[in-house]
């Protein structure tokens, strides 16, 4: 089985834009290929988990969405990093949907798919649902970027937080997992 880094995308990997669909605004967060990298280069496999009602309000298209994962990939590869897989949940939030956060369906996706150990496992993010979401999958710890939505969440949900790792961005993440990993 394989251990694996599940990533939020906006405001943990990238700067928050509200609904995102021009892929030249795609702008990395400060060292985060370096840090994915570190995470790579450690045996993790990455996975991004991403909501993206933008498509279902009828605010872009499911081939814009794609352009900016195009763009995203192409930045993280001048460093040599791979995202394993893209998982994200097209739906507005009044939609029905599978896997929109925090259901832990994507991070189930990936331990059938691609064999991951759940429990060996970490998620990162910058809003409680995406903790919630790897509590649900029963993943070894999830850890909140106070980068993008992550310093308001730590205020506003900071008594649901006593089981989360709060970090200041991606860089401070992987140096976490790196402290605490065996």
């Amino acid at each position: 089985m394989s251990r694996a880094i599940f990533l939020d995308r906006d405001g943990t990997l990238i700067v928050e834009k509200n609904y995102l669909s021009d892929p030249a605004q795609v702008e990395l967060l400060p060292d985060v290929p370096q840090a994915l990298k570190r995470l790579q280069d450690a045996g993790f496999m990455l996975f991004i988990v991403t909501n993206q009602s933008g498509i279902g309000r009828g605010y872009y298209t499911l081939e814009a969405l794609h352009r900016v994962h195009d763009r995203l990939r192409a930045l993280l590869a001048r460093e040599s990093v791979r995202i394993d897989q893209i998982y994200f949940a097209p739906e507005a939030p009044d939609q029905p949907s599978r896997g929109r956060k925090p259901s832990p369906q994507f991070l189930f996706d990936a331990r059938d798919e691609f064999g991951v150990d759940l429990g060996q496992s970490y998620l990162i993010g910058d809003k409680l649902i995406d903790l919630e979401c790897g509590w649900n999958a029963g993943v070894k710890q999830c850890l909140l970027v106070r980068t993008g939505y992550g310093a308001e969440a730590e205020r506003t949900a900071a008594g649901r937080l006593a089981r989360a790792a709060v970090v200041d961005d991606l860089p401070a993440a992987a140096e976490w997992i790196a402290r605490n990993e065996p």
